[in-house]
């Protein structure tokens, strides 16, 4: 054998055992990348599914939360032979009925079991009372369950198989005090949820919910959603592990999910773990959302979002260089392979660890050149991805922090802004020894204003009132939309008279100015003038008692309680 067949023998040996290290190297490399990338793909994804459910779950369950504290309604149901209570009741739950996004709501009373219902098509106008709970009926299990559980509220897929229909029902208990009155809530039709939050369309990505024991809630397949899982026993539920091929697998992921549930401090933590699904190897990303007490889940296939195969082109290439290239080899493999890859590797290191901005010389040659920009290129559209999912979650969180904070109808504070505004000056007063006043105002007859001239001339009254009240008062004080047709102004500082002169400029601004927006109005008004002694609940009582003083007077006047009016 000639030297030049040995030196090609061995040279070929050689070849191949380079070639080999250098694949196998490689495949280990690329294969940490895209776990690298699949962990951080996979926390915004699930943030992402999380914040598209929680957006409109929040809302509705707010609304039904507030029908659910509705005095109209709770004095019909301690009273429910009175006519006139049950028309304001039904009127109540009609004008909610149109603000729920599905336009329909449920109410279950306990003592009674009296059930009543309206739609979106309003197809039970006149006629809500759809028939009676039985606490003997598998079917109306769910109601005796959740009052014998006494959660505040709960998420419950269900089908009505009276009202034929299947939605993912928000229940909320009715309390009168410590006594349970019913459930009142609201329901989103499943298919059409179904369609617009979970099965998002994106090629090998899965996103399904679970309920606090592993049950499936929401899935794209509702044949493995299991309805009403509650009432049923822990072993009987279609539980995640349906669609995992290994127990240990599900095993784990029961650990994960005690982990997560455990602690307040988790929430928005998300954990990713691998798991089979169909033979096949899946990222698992698992967060908890305390809120509603689920669990968010989002099944990643790598192979299909980022496949290895991508990266042949550059093992190819090593070994076409390396036969045609032995003179040159340290010269022109250097040049054009090496080296590039080289840099390559670093860039991929630097994006599996979060640099997702490669900075890389147009160095070697032909398809090496057009590797590293296919790179490049895809680095930054991950990066753009990233921002977009980013800017997503953080434009959603903060419509859902406006829409939880700020009176849809008026633009002023809700209930709950209010409230907080409350805690914040009682919190300064009582450090500084400080005074504040409160206002509580309440329009006069504003029923009559309904019935005479409809809920959108109501609505107009309501509005002109909220800017009426805003220019009445300082620009550093609060006011809001209380609950109904009342309103409250918070101000601090203040004092006596300062109080009484903004309460009573309130008064005739209202009674002046609403003769031009529209139906005359005028309003009652109970202030309170609190110092760092008075608790807010206190401060707030006494201005509702010099509201209803205000209003037995013969209305269309002020009354206050606290410095001088003591």
């Amino acid at each position: 054998m000639s030297l030049k067949t040995s030196f090609a023998l061995i040279t070929a040996v050689l070849l191949a055992i380079a070639s080999l290290a250098m694949w196998t190297a490689f495949h280990l490399i690329a294969e940490k990348i895209i776990e690298q990338w699949g962990r951080r793909i996979a926390e915004i994804q699930v943030h992402y599914d999380s914040g598209r459910l929680l957006q409109p779950l929040e809302r509705e369950i707010a609304l039904a939360r507030q029908m659910a504290e509705s005095k109209i309604i709770k004095r019909w149901i301690v009273d429910p032979e009175v006519p006139t209570l049950k028309a304001q009741a039904m009127e109540e739950m009609e004008s909610y009925r149109r603000n729920f996004l599905d336009q329909s709501y449920f109410l279950a009373l306990l003592d009674s079991g009296d059930y009543y219902h309206n739609n979106s098509r309003n197809e039970f106008a006149g006629r809500q009372w759809r028939y009676r709970l039985d606490p003997k009926n598998p079917a109306d299990a769910w109601f005796y369950r959740l009052v014998e559980e006494n959660r505040p509220f709960h998420l419950n897929v269900n089908p009505d198989e009276t009202l034929g229909v299947t939605k993912l029902w928000i229940d909320v208990l009715i309390r009168d005090g410590a006594r349970i009155l019913g459930i009142v809530g609201t329901g989103l039709e499943l298919q059409n949820f179904l369609d617009d939050i979970v099965d998002i369309q994106q090629p090998g990505i899965t996103t399904l919910f679970l309920d606090y024991h592993g049950a499936i809630q929401l899935y794209k397949d509702q044949h493995f959603i299991e309805f009403a899982s509650f009432i049923k026993p822990e072993g009987q539920k279609n539980t995640i592990a349906v669609l995992l091929d290994k127990p240990a697998d599900y095993l784990r992921l029961q650990a994960t999910m005690e982990q997560l549930g455990k602690k307040p401090a988790n929430d928005g933590v998300v954990k990713t773990d691998f798991v089979t699904v169909e033979g096949k190897r899946h990222l698992l990303g698992i967060a908890y959302l305390p809120s509603i007490g689920w669990y968010e889940v989002t099944l990643m296939d790598l192979d299909q979002l980022l496949p290895l195969s991508q990266f042949l082109p550059i093992a190819v290439l090593f070994l076409v260089i390396l036969v045609a290239s032995l003179l040159v080899f340290f010269v022109f493999l250097n040049y054009l392979l090496l080296s590039p890859l080289n840099s390559l590797e670093q860039a991929m290191v630097r994006a599996r660890d979060g640099d997702l901005k490669p900075s890389l010389p147009p160095r070697g040659y032909g398809e090496i050149r057009r590797l590293i920009g296919h790179f490049v290129a895809m680095a930054e559209s991950i990066s753009e991805h990233t921002r977009e999912l980013e800017d997503k979650i953080r434009d959603r969180t903060e419509d859902l922090d406006r829409l939880a904070r700020i009176d849809a109808l008026t633009g002023l504070l809700n209930r709950r802004g209010m409230t907080e505004a409350l805690r914040k000056v009682g919190a300064r007063a009582h450090r500084d020894r400080s005074r504040f006043g409160i206002i509580w105002i309440d329009l006069d007859h504003f029923k009559q204003i309904n019935d005479s001239h409809g809920h959108a001339v109501g609505d107009q009254v309501l509005i002109a009132t909220a800017q009426l009240l805003q220019d009445s008062i300082r620009t550093y004080d609060h006011v809001s939309r209380w609950g109904g047709d009342e309103f409250l102004a918070l101000l601090a500082p203040c004092d006596f008279t300062t109080l009484q002169q903004i309460g009573e400029r309130i008064r005739t601004g209202i009674d002046s100015g609403s003769e031009q927006t529209g139906p005359h109005v005028t309003v009652s008004i109970g202030f309170c003038l609190a110092s760092a002694e008075h608790e807010i609940e206190v401060a707030l009582k006494l201005a509702d008692e010099a509201l209803y003083r205000a209003k037995a007077s013969g209305r269309n006047r002020i009354c206050g309680a606290g410095e001088t009016a003591a």
